[in-house]
């Protein structure tokens, strides 16, 4: 899997690290959140102070979350803490001194840990026991200053979600599912009947596509409002549905983000099929999702294929049924180099 190796811009491989990490603890988000959070006036951050956006993001997680760590039957001394302080059990300077003993003991560490070793540019030197703190490096401080960084915090929300309710479903991969919910612009999966809305769709997208438009690659925004907001779009259109029965046009394989001018403009995609280079875009970028594991990859693995060639097969076959209704093709005009 070549993801930042092939781009290897910052904002990159800060997604490596939050894409593609391994998950056995939430900690690598409520890291990366308190990052995002802490004041930048000194390289050196102190525990005290990382502290205080590290518990408070885990504390507002386990409201609606309570399972931050993948095996936990016997909650360690951190998350206990911030159970007792959500109970009004302990007081705020309690849950910061324990989460300066006991929550960083791992992550710390493991942050920047991607494929089974750690990246070549690090974001902070650990100086826990030299300083009692992290020193911010001056890759940092570029990622913070970089056009992609406003969505590098939706990305990380979007991952942290669907983390937790792939622990939380606790359902075999097999039977995992998900569809997108067009009004809402939410991914959701099915139990039981219920739907289970898992997160935005968007801000799940973007990080796999590394910011940029899926069709020209112009750069595009997670912020509501913001002029170049992303559209999510069906890469094979959803009209060709009736001539497609029983194929899942709404599921997470089939879905890119576009900037509005190649998705609704003048001579933007509308409901023609994209020309057969950009099925190929499509692939890699699904294969993305597959290696970032925790639930997208089942979803693509039980509606494409549990094996590459088997996906490769699928599309094309996708590809082919929907010029065999008669949808025209399509090519955009590229306004950045694409680099997927």
């Amino acid at each position: 899997m070549r993801f930042y190796q092939i781009d290897p811009s910052l904002e990159n491989y800060w997604r490596g690290v939050i894409l593609f990490g391994n998950n056995f603890a939430t900690y690598k988000f409520a890291l990366a959140h308190a990052l995002y959070d802490v004041p930048r006036t000194d390289s050196l951050v102190t525990l005290d102070d990382l502290a205080v956006p590290f518990a408070r993001h885990i504390c507002e997680h386990l409201k609606n979350a309570p399972r931050q760590i993948l095996n936990d039957k016997k909650p360690g001394k951190f998350i206990t803490a911030c159970l007792q302080f959500n109970q009004g059990e302990i007081p705020h300077e309690q849950l910061i001194d324990i989460t300066v003993r006991h929550g960083f003991s791992v992550v710390l560490d493991a942050f920047h840990n991607v494929n089974g070793g750690p990246l070549e540019t690090q974001f902070f030197i650990n100086e826990r026991r030299e300083s009692k703190g992290i020193r911010l490096t001056d890759d940092f401080y570029r990622l913070t200053l970089a056009p992609q960084f406003r969505n590098l915090i939706h990305e990380t929300d979007a991952r942290w979600s669907l983390v937790e309710k792939a622990w939380a479903l606790d359902l075999p991969p097999p039977l995992l599912d998900i569809h997108y919910d067009i009004s809402g612009e939410t991914l959701f999966t099915l139990r039981q009947n219920a739907r289970i809305t898992l997160t935005s769709c968007r801000n799940s997208l973007n990080g796999y596509q590394k910011g940029h438009c899926f069709y020209c690659h112009a750069p595009v925004s997670l912020d509501p409002g913001h002029d170049l907001l992303a559209d999510v779009d069906h890469f094979i259109p959803l009209a060709a549905q009736t001539g497609m029965p029983g194929v899942n046009l709404n599921g997470v394989w089939n879905l890119v983000l576009a900037c509005k001018s190649c998705n609704r403009g003048e001579n933007g995609k509308s409901a023609r099929v994209p020309a057969l280079d950009l099925l190929k875009r499509l692939h890699a970028r699904n294969e993305y999702f597959i290696n970032s594991k925790l639930p997208l990859h089942e979803a693509i693995l039980n509606q494409t294929g549990r094996h590459e060639q088997k996906r490769r097969s699928f599309l094309n076959d996708q590809w082919n049924a929907a010029l065999r209704c008669r949808f025209h093709q399509w090519q955009p005009v590229a306004r950045e180099e694409v680099i997927l």
